[in-house]
């Protein structure tokens, strides 16, 4: 029988179309509420030290109205450990976070920045919160990851998504060895950024991967078809390519 694979629906696109003009529509919540009544098992929200997209007001409405698992991605700075802290989601990614990116680029450099990190991942598994650290699928990471304590990573696909051809079956089996290390190592393995209708099937097809977070992806798609329908695509994609459809 194939390994269940998770959805978790990114909502920082619906915030940022939000903040283009200001006040208080469309609703990332009432995103959340539909995108897990459309089929996804949980929520993924960045809150980024600029605020440009998901705010401090959306976290709390999330952990008051969405009952899904909430996975809040964050910087490991002192001000997201606190906010971390005093919402208790039930997981927190760490991401690496640079003021002057569009969007989170490349992965978290686990391995050399394991001071650094290591009181953040202790803090969150304290309180007992998920942790995950969103790397690059690299041998390397993963073996930091297990060195931290986390007991997640998310491999960044953003490279397989980006590339063509022959460039993206090399970086297919880098994600597909990096996945199989990380269940030998003891970690559980997630994979995100970038996935879109044309790129989740050969990583669903991964057996060792138990989740995918997606999102802006699905806002864009939303424009078309409505969010309800563009996560069910998702899901019966990857429903499909994992053999449970």
């Amino acid at each position: 029988m194939p390994r269940p694979l998770r959805l978790g629906v990114n909502i920082d696109h619906v915030a940022t179309i939000r903040n283009a003009r200001g006040g208080r529509f469309p609703d990332p919540v009432r995103a959340a509420l539909l995108a897990v009544e459309a089929g996804a098992d949980g929520i993924t929200a960045h809150l980024r030290e600029d605020r440009r997209h998901i705010s401090d007001a959306d976290i709390e409405t999330l952990r008051e109205q969405v009952t899904a698992p909430l996975n809040l991605e964050m910087a490991a700075t002192e001000e997201m450990l606190r906010i971390a802290l005093r919402h208790k989601p039930h997981a927190a990614c760490i991401v690496p976070e640079k003021r002057e990116e569009r969007t989170t680029e490349g992965g978290l450099d686990a391995a050399s920045g394991h001071n650094h990190l290591k009181p953040f991942v202790s803090a969150l598994r304290e309180a007992g919160i998920r942790v995950s650290l969103f790397v690059e699928p690299d041998r390397k990471q993963l073996d930091a990851a297990v060195t931290l304590g986390a007991p997640v990573v998310e491999l960044h696909t953003g490279a397989y998504c980006e590339a063509e051809g022959e460039g993206r079956e090399r970086e297919l089996a880098r994600l597909t060895d990096a996945a199989a290390h990380a269940e030998a190592v003891g970690l559980e393995c997630h994979a995100g950024h970038g996935l879109s209708y044309d790129t989740v099937a050969p990583i669903a097809e991964i057996p060792t991967i138990v989740e995918l977070n997606i999102g802006h992806f699905l806002v864009g798609e939303a424009i078309f078809v409505g969010l309800a329908d563009s996560i069910r695509g998702m899901r019966e994609r990857m429903d499909r390519a994992r053999g449970l459809a």
